[in-house]
């Protein structure tokens, strides 16, 4: 299907792109550049990942599509006079290029949705404690874009009986009788250092033919951005030093003054619209004022829409016993404080955008670790404080990942790795995918 969404998208790109751009008429030699997409994307390896990966996604792939549509724009600009009767110009090429992109991002973005609705869940088998286990199906159940079922376990040393959560299969002996054939991946997950007989077991499950995943617990302190460092048969992992580079502040803060200005520019009717219907609906402020520990432990004033009766937050202490976050968090799914127009400006999200004007203070960014009340920030401690190192954001990994269904202890790990693996495409990336899960409504 991914092979059939290139040929459509190289189809747009030259079928409808070159004579609409240009007044020259395709040569029937054209229909046999269509293919050569097929060849560009396995050279670009587009092809081989979505088998190894749970999570199948066209946004992480934008980089790869980004060179593959460049070096497929410029494979058709050099057999120019074959595509066209006349001269191919470098604005036909410069279309073909946009188009492809474009197009690839679309028709790969539907071909794995009707894959998604076509293929049956992928059953899965955890290797490991039943802690780990649990904790695995518990996340893997809270991610809507999954199609992942975790069946069971497999202990990978002796246990005592009696432990709870999904039920055990055995143990390595019954490792090859259970995955031929019932179990499409397993989900390798060492608690202990790695020895001999886990490498036997990745071994053997690789040499069934099933997929395997392994949690390795390296990357909860390294993150995935590091380089792999071959020193004549020696592999090293590069590490990033602690904090963002001074070059990655500058860009860092430069993409947040941009675009909490021009978010502010264009927005500006709307929230004047919002500030009278709040003005209107109950007696009180319009903005919500409320102190949160900012980058290196400088508080600071998050502006919000006001979206609960006036002195609201006087109330919080008597209502703890209601807290459905747990963790630390407090949030409550039915809170008879929020008003008749802050519910449907917490739908939307809508009541976030004074943050804007912190983002251009440069109180926030658009993408950071959560903003903690002072509270909450009291409970962090230790290298869990190194979140800090960059400013909190008005949206996050956190916020992709369902911020009311994360706890504490697992949010300041999630806003430590951002902090790790900080590039600009990932700010980017979080962003596009921030949208979705707003209009979803899946942060409620």
């Amino acid at each position: 299907m991914l092979g059939l969404a290139d040929v459509a998208a190289a189809a747009i790109a030259v079928l409808v792109g070159v004579p609409i751009l240009g007044e020259d008429a395709l040569n029937p030699v054209a229909l046999l550049a269509l293919p050569l997409v097929l060849l560009v994307s396995k050279i670009t390896s587009l092809y081989d990942r979505d088998e190894h990966l749970l999570r199948k996604t066209t946004l992480d792939e934008v980089p790869a599509l980004f060179w593959m549509a460049t070096l497929y724009a410029f494979l058709i600009w050099l057999a120019g006079d074959l595509i066209v009767e006349g001269h191919f110009g470098r604005d036909q090429a410069v279309g073909v290029w946009a188009l492809l992109f474009v197009g690839l991002l679309l028709t790969r973005t539907s071909a794995r949705c009707i894959a998604r609705a076509l293929t049956e869940e992928e059953r899965c088998v955890v290797l490991g404690d039943a802690m780990t286990a649990r904790w695995i199906s518990r996340r893997f159940a809270a991610a809507p874009a999954l199609k992942v079922r975790v069946v069971g376990r497999l202990p990978l040393e002796p246990e005592p009986p009696g432990q709870d959560g999904l039920p055990a299969f055995g143990d390595g002996d019954s490792l090859a009788p259970l995955l031929t054939g019932e179990i499409d991946r397993a989900i390798i997950a060492p608690r202990g250092a790695v020895s001999d007989e886990l490498l036997d077991v990745i071994r053997r499950v690789k040499s069934l033919g099933v997929r395997a995943s392994v949690l390795p617990r390296l990357f909860e302190v390294v993150g995935s951005s590091v380089e792999f460092d071959d020193v004549d048969g020696i592999t090293l992992l590069a590490m990033r030093r602690s904090g963002l580079t001074r070059s990655s502040q500058v860009l860092k803060r430069a993409l947040d003054m941009t675009g909490s200005a021009l978010a502010l520019l264009l927005i500006a009717p709307l929230l004047a619209a919002i500030a009278i219907a709040i003005k209107v609906d109950s007696p009180g402020p319009i903005l919500f004022r409320q102190r949160r520990m900012g980058r290196e432990d400088q508080p600071f004033e998050m502006l919000k829409f006001r979206t609960m009766v006036n002195g609201a937050d006087a109330q919080k202490r008597a209502l703890v016993h209601l807290n459905q976050a747990g963790g630390g968090l407090f949030k409550i799914e039915d809170d008879a404080r929020i008003t008749r127009v802050g519910r449907m400006l917490r739908r939307c999200s809508l009541d976030e955008l004074p943050q804007l004007v912190n983002v251009l203070r440069g109180q926030m960014a658009l993408v950071g670790p959560r903003p903690l009340v002072l509270d909450e920030d009291s409970l962090i401690e230790g290298w869990q404080r190194w979140r800090l190192q960059v400013p909190p954001g008005m949206t996050g990994l956190w916020q992709v990942f369902g911020s009311a269904r994360i706890p504490l202890n697992e949010m300041v790990k999630i806003d430590y790795l951002y902090c790790a693996n900080w590039s600009l495409w990932l700010d980017v990336k979080i962003l596009l995918r921030t949208v979705p899960f707003v209009v979803g409504r899946r942060g409620l």
